[in-house]
């Protein structure tokens, strides 16, 4: 509805109550019902599901159109990132998510203290963050009405109608800061009764797209360090359908899955699949395992022993009670990891790799591509990677193949400060700076991300901040640091009381008191030297 729609049927409501409503103003109620769009999370689910399958059908008709996201892990990270994307991008979050990491909830949410990416925090910090991530984003909505609706009234003040005609266009064509979250349910912390839980939690919350990957659950690892475990596919394929599951059951009929597979780096499985007969998936996940050929007086106490073609195979046991797949099987099974999740029932994959390179991941995409042609990836631009280096390196390998004099430089060293201005590290950079439009167009990558940005940001910011404000500079290193670039570059929080409501709360106390009410935003309110940012 327009805003004037949301007056008047704000006015008939209060109308149709007669005199004990007549001190409710229609238009203070159709204010808060726009700065208060989404009553639950199950509405922002809906929404943002809409808006990501309308993304993901744009991807299909051009590969051009792929979206990208960021870590967050605090619900202020969230929308100081969806407020800039509007500044900086005319007010268009198209194609532009938030993504959750359940690494930074480990390391930066769990009440005991920094952990580890092993599902070792509390699963409800996952679900409490969508709410949290959501609830700042719900509140940048409104606090950018409210700014709207102030200006509004000031423009009737002094009778500007070519003003406030263009504030009424502002308000009426208003795009909230609510956007997709790719949410991280980690391998389901349990068995698929306990992911169906957790997802319809997330769901609650907002979550229109859940993230799952096919590590054993109690050993989980970070996709980016040794000893993952993975689970046989029918185990995950139950996860997968837990999580549909719990889509449906809660009228998300179009909620997304993102299947993640990390079986590249992972030479481990906790359990032999059951098989039925030869090529089933079973027999497919076990016929990656490192055995040998074994007869019937060889075998030791406590052996596990499968039957293949009338020979019995030993899978080799490992004292940590898991089997190992054979090296160099990693890319097979990330295929048929791909292949089975799309054709039961998840959206979107994940492929974990060691280093961001395209002519990999294509390979793996277009042996799935040939079976499932629509498959399309979520990426992870990692902090794990060393970016610098890893580029560096491939346009160093691609000179030499081609016959190119590299003789001024070590392969080795390429990350030295001393090589910043050849040309190639500059070629470097360009690959670097064209990845995710190269790797959209040729390796099928719908969605970037980058899992941990804010996590190094943060890190960054301070330890600057803290060298210069305990060092010589003293206040100074804050004030040229941070105050004057925030106001130079119109950081809305360099007006922080404004950011945490106190304006609304002032509109609110206004539309509750009248003319009694006591306001903060008075002429001795210091934030009035921010004025013009």
């Amino acid at each position: 509805m327009t805003y004037q729609q949301e007056i008047n049927q704000a006015a008939q409501l209060v109308a149709n109550n007669g005199s004990p409503w007549q001190s409710i103003d229609a238009e203070s109620v159709a204010r808060m019902r726009m700065q208060n769009r989404f009553q639950t999370g199950l509405e922002v689910a809906q929404y943002t599901a809409d808006i990501m399958r309308a993304d993901m059908a744009a991807y299909d008709a051009d590969s051009s159109q792929y979206t990208q996201s960021l870590g967050c892990w605090h619900g202020f990270i969230g929308q100081q990132k969806m407020i800039a994307i509007k500044k900086h991008f005319n007010g268009e979050t198209r194609q532009k998510y938030l993504y959750l990491s359940g690494w930074m909830v480990a390391a930066l949410r769990s009440e005991f203290g920094p952990l580890p990416d092993q599902s070792m925090h509390e699963k409800t910090s996952v679900p409490a963050l969508i709410e949290e991530l959501y609830t700042f984003l719900r509140q940048a909505d409104a606090r950018e009405l409210g700014g709207f609706f102030r200006a509004l009234d000031a423009a009737r003040e002094t009778g500007d109608q070519v003003t406030e005609k263009a504030i009424l266009n502002q308000i009426d064509n208003f795009q909230t800061h609510v956007v997709p979250i790719v949410a991280d349910i980690d391998a389901g912390f349990g068995n698929a009764e306990a992911t169906y839980l957790l997802a319809k939690k997330m769901i609650e919350a907002g979550a229109c797209c859940i993230q799952i990957e096919n590590q054993v659950s109690d050993e989980k690892q970070c996709g980016h360090q040794d000893g993952k475990v993975t689970v046989p596919h029918e185990d995950f394929l139950a996860k997968i359908r837990a999580v549909r599951y719990a889509f449906l059951e809660l009228g998300i009929d179009n909620g997304v899955i993102v299947a993640r597979t990390d079986s590249l780096g992972a030479g481990l499985t906790k359990q032999i699949a059951v098989t039925k007969q030869p090529g089933d998936l079973g027999d497919q996940y076990n016929s990656f395992l490192d055995c040998e050929e074994v007869d019937a007086s060889q075998l030791q106490n406590g052996d596990v022993i499968i039957n293949r073609e009338g020979k019995l195979l030993r899978p080799k046991r490992l004292a940590s009670n898991l089997f190992q797949f054979r090296k160099g099987t990693g890319e097979d099974r990330c295929v048929l990891d791909c292949i089975t999740s799309l054709q039961n029932g998840a959206d979107l994959l994940w492929i974990e790799t060691e280093k961001p390179h395209i002519g990999q991941i294509a390979g793996m995409v277009n042996r799935i591509r040939a079976v499932i042609p629509n498959a399309k990836l979520v990426y992870n631009n990692s902090p794990s990677f060393n970016w610098t280096l890893n580029f560096r390196q491939q346009v160093f390998d691609a000179w030499a193949e081609q016959g190119k004099d590299v003789s001024a430089y070590e392969r080795d060293r390429l990350m030295s400060a001393d090589y910043d201005a050849t040309e190639l590290a500059q070629e470097a950079d360009q690959l670097i700076r064209t990845f995710q439009a190269d790797s959209a167009r040729e390796a099928g990558i719908f969605h970037h991300l980058i899992t941990l940005p804010t996590y190094h940001t943060a890190a960054l910011s301070t330890d600057n901040l803290a060298k210069a404000y305990f060092g010589e500079e003293g206040m100074l290193g804050y004030v040229q640091g941070v105050q004057r670039k925030e106001i130079r570059q119109s950081i809305a929080c360099v007006k922080h009381q404004n950011m945490a409501g106190s304006d609304m709360g002032d509109d609110h106390k206004e539309y509750f008191a009248g003319e009694a009410a006591l306001k903060a935003a008075g002429k001795d309110n210091t934030m009035n030297q921010f004025a013009n940012v």
